[in-house]
């Protein structure tokens, strides 16, 4: 049997055991839109865990991480930065948001904006930030499966292909069972690829250099470059400090807002779920050590991947491993790729229909899941059109998601913590940061000290949102006491 042909059938064998967990996890679940979008409130302290861990380390991390270390350096830093900062705060907001969740019946983090800021319009627009934020979040994920299935089968199954069976699995769960089967598959899938990274991320420098300290001191001699912050741009000139420090700010702000880890504060049974999740969080992060490990010792490794984002499948496939290890890791990137596509599909068809469709038309929760699939469908085609793009990079993907998504974070903050708020001011201070983010994007030469255009729309959006708000008239002393008890 040739290698090629014995690796697919391991990740073959993944996938179906991947299926089976997500297809069985759902007959746990009710049929009701609660159950689709919030698995019943039912999560605990495992589940949670994983969900939240594996939803944050996805492609980007398995694949870009590596790439970037391979590629750039110490700018790759930026994720170890980024991860611990933004998940702090949910330590406060995650029991808060959970509270008025159980109170009020909110599932969705629009919900909770609507139910303080009153307004179709404010609801419907933040479905639309998150969906376009989620487009290129889960071409990530797609493109990042196809290049591992692509590279560990010599060429024979092509990305478009890979991604194609990967993601069709994934959607197949995600229909059948919502959320609770996005818990389910992440538990098992966090599982795999922490196991994965951590094996071939301690045998690569052993094997390659006598050690992890061998393999650093000899980049030091030949490549010193790669190990001083912040590191090196894409076309290997030095990072900027203000190009590497509102890459972290823009990432950690956005982080907990991603609709998909938002929505996990609704998913917990209690609040100290939620509390002792943000305290594990960090033990999760280490998972990035041996990631990072492996793009380091692809540094002064004869030969070079076709693209930065290459350099784990090469590594593995070059290093002679046996086809049953090859075909392991591949699972293990695989893992980690779909344990955050599937929360992607799920939220964004769980946003949409919450947050917009039904703001204008009365659905039953039947139609209501039934359109969700729908969505999950049409999200899902479009991701992977953008996916078969060759010249993406992962990790630019990810963050051009971020200086969308980082929007969300002033008007969920002031919802839960500013009385004098008003519905005006959450509006506009939207549009202007959205505006400016975007402004920025398309010039990216105007931006001052080559700040992220995420922090750029930051800096107009809060100050906006606060004169527009003591502008307005306050918001009736009734409405506050449901927010404010």
């Amino acid at each position: 049997m040739e290698r090629w042909v014995l690796i697919s059938i391991i990740i073959a064998a993944y996938l179906l055991l991947t299926l089976t967990v997500g297809l069985l996890a759902g007959r746990r679940s009710s049929d009701s839109v609660a159950g689709f979008v919030a698995a019943d409130r039912s999560f605990g302290l495992l589940v949670m865990y994983f969900v939240t861990g594996a939803s944050v380390f996805s492609a980007f991390a398995f694949l870009g991480g590596p790439g970037w270390a391979y590629s750039r350096g110490a700018a790759s830093f930026y994720i170890l930065a980024y991860g611990a900062l933004g998940m702090a705060p949910f330590y406060w907001m995650g029991p808060r948001a959970a509270s008025l969740g159980r109170r009020h019946g909110y599932v969705t983090q629009a919900q909770l904006v609507k139910g303080r800021f009153p307004s179709k319009s404010l609801s419907s627009l933040i479905a639309l930030v998150s969906l376009v934020a989620f487009v290129p979040y889960i071409t990530l994920q797609m493109r990042g499966a196809g290049i591992v299935i692509n590279a560990v089968t010599d060429g024979h199954v092509p990305i478009w292909l890979g991604a194609a069976v990967a993601y069709g699995i994934v959607i197949v769960y995600v229909l059948s069972a919502g959320a609770m089967a996005v818990g389910w598959t992440n538990t098992f899938q966090g599982i795999f690829m922490v196991v994965i990274a951590w094996a071939l991320g301690l045998y690569l420098p052993f094997r390659l250099y006598g050690g992890i300290r061998p393999m650093f001191e000899r980049i030091a001699s030949e490549r010193p470059e790669l190990l001083e912050l912040p590191g090196l741009t894409a076309a290997g000139e030095p990072w900027s400090w203000g190009a590497y420090s509102t890459v972290i700010i823009v990432s950690a702000v956005g982080l907990m807002m991603w609709p998909h880890l938002f929505m996990k504060a609704f998913t917990a049974k209690d609040d100290d779920t939620l509390r002792r999740t943000v305290i594990l969080f960090p033990t999760f992060q280490l998972f990035l050590i041996p990631i990072f490990l492996i793009g380091f010792s692809g540094v002064l490794f004869a030969g070079e991947p076709q693209a930065p984002d290459f350099i784990l499948p090469f590594m593995i496939l070059e290093t002679g491993l046996p086809a049953i290890v090859v075909g392991l890791f591949c699972a293990g990137a695989l893992s980690a790729s779909m344990s955050t596509g599937d929360a992607l599909l799920h939220a964004s068809a769980s946003v949409l229909v919450q947050d917009g469709v039904t703001q204008y038309v009365e659905l039953d929760d039947r139609a209501q899941r039934k359109l969700m699939r729908s969505v999950v469908l049409l999200t899902g085609a479009i991701a992977y059109y953008f996916a078969l793009d060759p010249d993406s990079s992962l990790v630019v993907l990810l963050l051009s998601a971020y200086a969308i998504i980082s929007q969300l974070a002033p008007p969920v903050v002031a919802a839960m913590y500013w009385r004098r708020a008003t519905t005006s001011g959450a509006i506009a201070g939207l549009l202007a940061g959205l505006a400016t983010a975007l402004f920025f994007y398309l010039n990216p030469e105007l931006s001052p000290f080559e700040m992220h255009e995420g922090v750029l729309g930051l800096i107009v959006h809060v100050p906006t949102l606060i004169a527009v708000s003591l502008m307005t008239p306050r918001q009736d002393q009734d409405h506050l006491k449901g927010f404010f008890q």
